[in-house]
């Protein structure tokens, strides 16, 4: 529709004196406008400052009271009706024109995605998830704690006092947090060493029974193949009136079992020392190695996977719970161990380089989670 002035319903033959019949024009073109250009030249004609309407309104100043008064109301009715129209118009209209474009940009994403676009999931971030699925179908719930740590949850609440080694400087990494710079070890905070004092904040607001696994990271000044400053750890602890040395090997049997995803895996426990529990064992699987492969399972070679024993009393103390009453059993494992040890990898800190080739190689799928049910590893979602 061209631009439009009140002449334009002029020349259609419909006049300002027969409203109604006016109204039924204007309507009539507003309901025939294709698209919303059209529909605001309808508008214009009628409404804008030279439109039809907007001319009469202006009259309106020249005339007798009573003829103002009655022609006033007959124009106010037929622009609220002509506004309605408009707006309703306007609607229909925005939607068809939305609905156009979304058609026009439709994705189809059944279509596969370019490879060389394409994330994977790194493998210590699976292999938290395959953890996790595996103890939480135990029942063990997920706790989680600062990394930033005071040292009595680090060290003292864990039965390590002052002089013991793990607190030593070489070890840990201290930090200074005194207004003068003045250094004083007893008092500064430390950048954790292991997640167990997570156990100890369970232990401070929750009553037994407790069955929580800690994961997270840990960080200790060394570095080598085996060894990196920042590391990622798994701690369980497992705490009630009747908690038993067999049921922590019974645990442990079935994580280890599921993690490899084996039916049947020899395991031995040797007496260790830890001194947050007593007594303490660490945990062999067998293996098999030779000069290119190591195999987990059946084999004449054993391989250290993790450390273990049940709680003792005096952390059973410092957090709060009697000793006389409670007894636990609690394990930690590397979960870099873990996943050297499943998916091949030989040097840990490439862990940490960020090589987006090695990232290709050993990551994994993002839609493979994990689960009992569907697979840890889901059969093939390594790239190799």
């Amino acid at each position: 529709m061209a631009n439009q002035d009140n002449s334009f319903y002029v020349k259609q033959g419909v006049k300002m004196e027969n409203i109604n019949d006016l109204q039924n024009k204007i309507i009539a073109d507003i309901q025939a406008a294709s698209d919303l250009k059209a529909l605001d030249e309808v508008r214009v004609s009628a409404l804008g400052k030279k439109g039809l309407i907007t001319e009469e309104m202006k009259t309106l100043g020249a005339m007798e009271a009573d003829a103002r008064i009655e022609k006033a109301k007959e124009l106010n009715i037929l622009k609220a009706a002509v506004e309605k129209a408009l707006d309703e118009r306007k609607a229909l209209l925005e939607d068809a024109a939305l609905n156009e474009k979304l058609k026009q940009e439709t994705i189809d994403v059944t279509m596969p995605v370019r490879p060389e676009t394409q994330g994977r999931i790194h493998p210590i971030s699976k292999v938290l998830e395959e953890v996790i699925a595996i103890f939480g179908q135990m029942g063990f719930e997920v706790a989680e704690g600062p990394d930033i740590e005071d040292q009595f949850h680090n060290f003292n609440a864990l039965n390590m006092p002052l002089n013991h080694p793990a607190r030593q400087m070489q070890d840990t990494f201290y930090i200074n947090h005194d207004k003068d710079n003045s250094f004083n070890i007893e008092d500064a905070y430390v950048v954790r060493t292991q997640t167990s004092g997570i156990q100890i904040r369970t232990m401070e607001v929750k009553k037994p029974p407790i069955r929580i696994i800690a994961p997270g990271r840990t960080y200790r000044s060394d570095m080598d193949a085996t060894h990196t400053p920042m590391f990622h750890q798994v701690e369980g602890l497992v705490i009630d009136k009747t908690t038993t040395l067999a049921q922590l090997k019974s645990c442990l049997y079935d994580f280890v079992k599921a993690f490899f995803e084996l039916d049947n895996i020899p395991v031995r426990y040797r007496p260790s020392y830890f001194p947050f529990t007593e007594p303490s064992a660490e945990m062999d699987i067998g293996c098999l190695k030779t000069k290119t492969e190591l195999k987990i399972g059946a084999g004449n070679d054993w391989l250290e996977i993790l450390g273990c024993g049940m709680v003792h009393p005096n952390v059973l103390r410092a957090g709060g719970i009697d000793p006389d009453v409670y007894q636990g059993f609690a394990f930690g494992m590397g979960l870099d161990r873990l996943a050297m040890l499943k998916y091949g990898i030989p040097d840990l800190r490439t862990f940490f380089e960020a090589d987006l080739r090695w990232l290709k190689h050993y990551g994994f799928a993002a839609l493979d989670f994990a689960s009992l049910t569907g697979g840890l590893s889901n059969n093939g979602g390594l790239l190799r």
